[in-house]
């Protein structure tokens, strides 16, 4: 899980002035924002997430919880709590993907306390997460594609630079597979594009990724149209005022585009880069290399594409075959 991941190769150092639990939980936030170099929304996660752990053992123990007590926490005591999520209480209850986020946040707590403050807890590795059913990407086709990105750039009622700039959005998520953090991160600097691309993904983990002369001219049309005079290192894509675009606009466009084209609910910003990784394992390229263009830490997490890819191609052969 993520909160495992951003703990397993911690390198020693020394303890931070933590006495109670509540003191721990910020110093490992701490942590990882200044030595795993999280993001902000991981951070806000993961906080959050234990943060609710620990208010569970204050309330189940009858007080405040100190750092002995977390050495102290039983098997029992986390599947009391995860029950608590799964039911839900304030906040309504917590689906399995998200209460197994929730226990990978607190299994990551344990590992910092073990590692960094000498306070094991045997318990988390003998507790179990709920059973997730496995989701395959849920791309458009290739048609929807390119409808989504024409609309985006024909958009009348928006200002011609504004409708060029989310179209040139758009286009690297298709056709280089960014993640929208990653897009909306590039800055002045970045522009024109070159025939390849450096992103910082999940992790801080760089890539290169090749860029298409399609991407090139509507970053070109979108610059060149753009009424604002930019620094270097600003944010390269602005919003309506000046200010850095955000992921909501683009969500808010992507949801005004399929409503247009009549597309369904899934065609989503992250769909587009679901799209470029399955249209490419579609022609011929091999996991390896998409496994890379996309910034996957696992091969296993690039593998889902091929059944997505075998999903389409059954229902090609159902709908052209004259006995299926």
């Amino acid at each position: 899980m993520a909160a495992d991941r951003l703990t397993d190769s911690a390198p020693a150092a020394s303890a931070p002035a933590a006495t109670t639990a509540k003191a721990a939980l910020e110093a490992w936030i701490v942590y990882l924002a200044q030595e795993r170099r999280a993001s902000p929304r991981t951070l806000d996660s993961y906080r959050h997430g234990v943060a609710v752990y620990l208010d569970f053992l204050m309330e189940h123990g009858g007080g405040p919880v100190s750092l002995d007590d977390l050495a102290r926490v039983s098997v029992a005591d986390v599947r009391g709590f995860l029950a608590v999520r799964r039911q839900g209480t304030g906040d309504g209850g917590l689906s399995p993907r998200s209460l197994s986020q929730n226990l990978s946040a607190v299994r990551g707590f344990h590992r910092w306390l073990d590692r960094r403050l000498g306070i094991a807890n045997d318990a988390m590795a003998l507790v179990r997460g709920p059973k997730i059913k496995a989701s395959l990407p849920r791309p458009v086709s290739e048609d929807q594609a390119r409808g989504l990105l024409y609309e985006a750039g024909a958009d009348g009622a928006l200002e011609p630079w504004e409708a060029a700039r989310d179209a040139a959005v758009l286009t690297l998520l298709y056709g280089c597979g960014l993640r929208i953090s990653e897009a909306l991160s590039l800055s002045r600097s970045d522009a024109p594009l070159g025939e390849t691309l450096r992103i910082v993904g999940k992790g801080q983990k760089t890539r290169i990724v090749p860029v298409l002369p399609v991407v090139r001219r509507a970053v070109d049309d979108y610059v060149r149209l753009a009424p604002f005079a930019l620094s270097p290192q600003m944010p390269l894509f602005r919003a309506r005022r000046g200010g850095a675009l955000s992921p909501r606009h683009m969500q808010a466009t992507m949801a005004k585009l399929r409503g247009a084209l009549g597309l369904p609910e899934r065609a989503t910003p992250h769909a587009l880069r679901h799209s470029f990784a399955t249209h490419l394992l579609g022609a011929g390229a091999d996991l390896r290399s998409i496994q890379e263009l996309l910034g996957h830490a696992s091969l296993s997490t690039t593998q889902k594409y091929t059944a997505v890819d075998a999903e389409g191609l059954l229902a090609a052969y159902a709908k052209a075959h004259p006995r299926a």
